[in-house]
């Protein structure tokens, strides 16, 4: 496809799809498939929708596959838009609610006990009914996820249809590479992988780094490893195209041919989604030789990666694409001095391409507006956790902490206080109730002992205990440690070790002082991130939450209930109607009828006692009693 050829490509497409908003008569049915909503139903819920219209012989009705709407608590989710109507987001549709909606839309009225959250849906009229979803749009910003829940992913014309590849073509025919490295660098871009090393000067060392064979490379990093993170998932799941586009416009800025995807292979999906973009892009000349007519060559390769957390740290990443066990090397050399096979490579994670395009379209003072003086542009997070609205979010750089999590998450389940949130994953730190006032970005969020990792947010409620939440990642850390370096290798296990003690009542006030000197050494001496950053949700939650691990050392108690050596289970006598539901869920025989045989005033049966010799603390009593009488302490 040549430069002309592509301007009417784009003009066909935007009018095909302008057509479906403009004609008057097209319905869209509009269903996320990204994998939690296909976890949840939705390609079930799709099949549904596709036998009514056939059935109705509905041939005015347009049902559409998009990737993930953000909404993720509420899959499957379905957006209408139909003439006469307002644009609607309902929740939770699965395949036996499909024909209510497609009758509310022929009798053209609105199911409102099925809208997400229940919200107003004539907020704003020029608006998507996403953006109307309020709260959980209402303070979002969407440029990493611009075409994500809104086009096909696995359709190239839709992509094209929302400027997709304007800017490459830009950058072919109309910017030297010079200038496109100055824009980036204009934009204030920092990578969203975690460490934010200013993009544009990482492809201004990969643009003058000399090669000694005449080859670069461009690489991304899609191993996203972080428990509770899935925004490169849900970005690639949706919108594949926009980081093929970026990394062909880094090609060309450093005098690169050769790119590579690392992805996990744990991600079926977005490896599907991404082999068919490169299929359709190869097949219109937006990969491969001589793209666009320009005489500029530049192809991607995918490499699936085994799982492991370590790789996605560059250099062992780069190593595992090589065939290499995945292992961090020193630096320097950096990668874009000497990276793949000895050569140049640019490496960026997957939101920090979602960006270029944006950025090159609308222009760098456009980007460096949004955020604050030192963090510029959006960061989406992955809001997980005791937060109602979990799912998906893109807010401006500056957003505090609070406002995702009360305004656009929601608030706390069931009403319960907030305890604070993780960010930053295994290796970021705990951000206590005081301190979510402070405005998201890189440099704040350091000061608190976290950081912005890569965009996993886990919100913990008074529910949750920190000593255990710290011992999950640091044992998360001791199994995804490499071994390379000792520092690592042992501080992860022996902090690990102390922090079980702890748990299970065994802990020593010494051992508070131990995770700390041991804590610092690693942070000091470990020879990559991974072993670095493994101490900072313990560090942090000592220095912000001692009390607790005082308690846990000094009365052997877990304030709030989780540490289940530490449990023990009781009846509450007047509460119980000595039904024995839970003897019968017990799994060691471990209630029975209290020692008396009797029977409160107002009852029939005897209740309940748990013998604590063989109780395991399982939780099964608790769980299956629907008269809240056992109680953990």
């Amino acid at each position: 496809m040549t430069r002309e050829e592509l301007k009417k490509y784009r003009q066909a497409s935007f009018e095909d799809m302008n057509s479906w908003f403009a004609d008057g008569k097209t319905t869209q049915i509009i269903v996320g498939t990204g994998t939690c909503g296909n976890a949840s139903g939705a390609q079930t819920t799709i099949a549904e929708f596709n036998k009514i219209v056939k059935e109705k012989g509905l041939k005015d009705v347009k049902i559409r596959s998009v990737g993930c709407m953000g909404l993720c608590s509420f899959e499957p989710v379905v957006e209408i838009v139909a003439p006469g109507m307002e644009k609607v987001i309902y929740g939770g549709v699965k395949a036996d609610k499909a024909a209510a909606v497609v009758d509310s839309i022929a009798s053209k009225t609105i199911l409102k006990d099925m809208v997400v959250g229940g919200v107003s849906f004539k907020e704003d009229k020029k608006a998507s009914a996403m953006e109307n979803a309020v709260p959980t749009f209402n303070k979002q910003k969407r440029i990493v996820l611009r075409n994500c829940g809104v086009i096909n992913p696995e359709n190239l014309e839709e992509y094209i249809a929302r400027d997709g590849y304007k800017a490459l073509e830009k950058v072919l025919f109309e910017m030297t590479p010079e200038t496109v490295i100055d824009e980036i660098k204009k934009s204030g871009l920092r990578g969203r992988g975690g460490a934010g090393f200013p993009t544009g000067f990482k492809w201004e060392a990969g643009y003058k780094a000399v090669s000694k064979n005449n080859i670069k490379y461009v690489v991304c990093n899609a191993d996203e490893g972080d428990p509770g993170a899935y925004m490169d998932r849900s970005t690639i799941e949706g919108d594949p195209h926009s980081v093929l586009e970026a990394m062909t416009i880094c090609g060309r800025a450093i005098g690169a041919t050769k790119g590579f995807i690392y992805i996990r292979a744990e991600y079926p999906l977005a490896v599907h989604r991404l082999e068919v973009a490169m299929e359709q892009s190869r097949a219109k000349g937006f990969l491969g030789k001589n793209i666009l007519g320009s005489g500029f060559d530049f192809d991607i390769e995918i490499r699936l990666g085994a799982g492991a957390f370590v790789c996605g740290e560059e250099t062992a990443l780069l190593r595992s694409i090589e065939g290499q066990r995945g292992m961090p090397t020193p630096k320097p050399p950096f990668p874009a001095q000497c990276g793949l096979w000895g050569e140049p490579t640019v490496i960026n994670n997957v939101e920090t391409w979602a960006n270029i395009p944006v950025i090159l379209n609308k222009g760098a003072d456009w980007f460096a507006k949004i955020g604050t003086d030192d963090s510029h542009g959006t960061k989406v997070f992955a809001l997980t956790g005791k937060v109602n609205n979990s799912g998906l979010v893109e807010v401006p750089m500056g957003t505090t902490l609070r406002e995702i999590i009360v305004d656009v998450g929601g608030g706390i389940k069931g009403g319960k206080k907030i305890k604070g949130a993780q960010t930053g994953g295994p290796s970021g730190g705990i951000i206590c109730e005081s301190e979510l006032d402070t405005p998201v970005d890189f440099g704040s969020l350091i000061k608190l002992g976290s950081m912005m990792g890569s965009g996993g947010m886990i919100v913990m409620d008074e529910d949750d205990c920190v000593v255990d939440v710290s011992k999950f990642y640091m044992d998360f850390c001791v199994d995804e440690s490499c071994g390379k370096c000792s520092p690592c290798r042992i501080g992860t296990r022996q902090m690990s070790m102390i922090l079980d003690k702890i748990t299970k009542g065994q802990g020593t006030m010494e051992d508070i002082e131990k995770l700390e000197d041991i804590g610092s050494a690693m942070k000091a001496c470990s020879l990559c991130a991974l072993g670095q950053s493994a101490p900072n949700p313990t560090l942090s939650t000592i220095k912000k939450f001692r009390e607790e691990y005082i308690e846990h050392i000094q009365n052997k108690k877990c304030p709030s209930a989780k540490c289940k050596d530490l449990l023990e289970y009781s009846i509450i006598a007047d509460k119980c109607i000595g039904c024995g539901i839970c003897l019968k869920h017990c799994p060691v025989s471990a209630i029975k009828n209290n020692e008396k045989g009797e029977v409160m005033a107002g009852k029939k049966l005897p209740w309940k006692i748990i013998d604590p010799s063989k109780c395991i603390k399982c939780g099964a009593c608790e769980t299956s009693c629907k008269f809240k009488a056992i109680i953990r302490k």
